[in-house]
């Protein structure tokens, strides 16, 4: 969805380097049920993937991959409850090039599935498959599904690190036999923005069909490539709520919507104001908390405890980039040892205490010392006691 510019504060150097941008609107493509749950430790019940996936299309994530359906029966169940269950999202499967993992969706009744292989010399050694017999791989399963009436997207692993002539040979193979999209795979979260705009291109050139990007994060840059890959031309970007995934985690895709939107003016069809309650939804299922200070989801987004900032506080543009109300959050004053006096005068009215101004800096004074004995913020509780003390006159 547009997102509303005058909620968007990032002045206007972003257009002046950026113009001209593409602003055809982005597709996003979730996969956070299967190659989230690969996070160490997550394990999702087909209920809980069912009530994600309600959220993410809800949030208006495009397609969804349901997950892998040969891992368990809890897997194939999963894939089957949200293919069943009448989502405006597409659902979408995974596979290996393995006749039996096709197989599977087939039986499950799944119109459209990722296919993967791995094309990377250091795959391939380490599997101890040759070049040869991995393109026949890909053109045997890529052929099966689409004579089954699935649509397929070919997902080469380790792109980033594949020999260019073998990456060009798979791929042109994956197309000939019927896929109808492919994807480039950064597995190991290697590539550079400008590596990933590069090999995006030059997918383009070689084969006629959308071109996707599968980005992790293991340098910190999975946003940054998502973002370069939609300037080379890529039309869907992959990733996962709040980054899960092995290792340091994939692209995380609300991160990257709100990129694309906000400083480059990119659409995508994602509804940032359900961000943070689909981000955690997905916390509370998975069982891992996230860091405080994230981007677009962080519980310290928009709480302020710095006094030289809660000095400005009635003017969010001065103090934040983008609005509470774009991402769906809440605006606050927390007290604590870097509170000033707009921080007292600010939670006092939040409270509904009426607290003399001259109070003001002997309260300032009582509240920074005890943030720093305590070691923490200060509780609403606290404050109203120290505020009762201040106003009880002397004897």
């Amino acid at each position: 969805m547009t997102i509303d510019r005058d909620k968007v504060w990032t002045g206007d150097l972003n257009r002046r380097a950026l113009d001209p941008q593409p602003h055809g609107t982005i597709g996003l493509y979730d996969t956070t049920l299967r190659d989230g749950e690969q996070t160490v430790g997550v394990v999702l019940s087909p209920e809980d993937k069912l009530e994600l996936a309600r959220a993410l299309a809800a949030a208006g994530v495009d397609r969804i991959e349901a997950g892998f359906p040969r891992v368990s029966e809890e897997d194939a169940r999963a894939v089957r409850l949200i293919a069943e269950a009448g989502l405006p999202a597409e659902v979408w499967g995974f596979s290996r090039a393995v006749p039996a993992d096709v197989e599977a969706l087939v039986e499950l009744g799944v119109r459209a599935a990722v296919i993967e292989s791995p094309i990377s010399d250091l795959k391939l050694e380490a599997l101890g498959v040759a070049r040869e017999t991995m393109l026949e791989r890909i053109r045997a399963a890529v052929s099966f599904a689409v004579e089954h009436g699935i649509a397929v997207a070919y997902f080469g692993v380790d792109s980033t690190r594949a020999d260019l002539d073998f990456y060009r040979a798979a791929y042109s193979t994956a197309v000939e036999a019927g896929a109808s999209e492919v994807v480039v795979v950064d597995t190991i979260g290697v590539a550079t923005p400008e590596a990933a705009a590069f090999l995006v291109d030059r997918t383009r050139e070689w084969v006629d069909v959308p071109v996707h990007w599968h980005g992790h994060n293991d340098f910190g840059l999975a946003t940054a490539a998502a973002v370069a890959a939609v300037q080379a031309g890529a039309t869907w970007i992959h990733g996962t709520v709040n980054g899960m995934g092995e290792r340091a985690g994939n692209a995380n895709l609300l991160e990257v919507a709100l990129a694309l939107e906000a400083l480059y003016g990119i659409p995508t069809r994602l509804d940032l104001t359900q961000a943070r309650a689909l981000a955690e939804l997905v916390r509370d299922r998975s069982g891992y908390a996230l860091e405080p200070w994230k981007p677009l989801t962080g519980e310290n987004l928009y709480t302020r405890e710095s006094g030289a900032v809660a000095s400005q506080f009635h003017d969010p543009p001065a103090i934040e980039p983008y609005s509470s109300e774009l991402v769906g959050a809440e605006r606050r004053i927390v007290l604590g040892k870097k509170s000033g006096l707009d921080s007292i005068r600010l939670k006092a009215s939040e409270l509904g205490l009426d607290v003399p101004a001259e109070l003001h800096p002997e309260l300032l004074a009582q509240v920074k010392a005890l943030g720093a004995r305590k070691r923490r913020l200060v509780t609403d509780a606290e404050f109203r006691t120290l505020v009762r003390a201040a106003l009880v006159p002397e004897c």
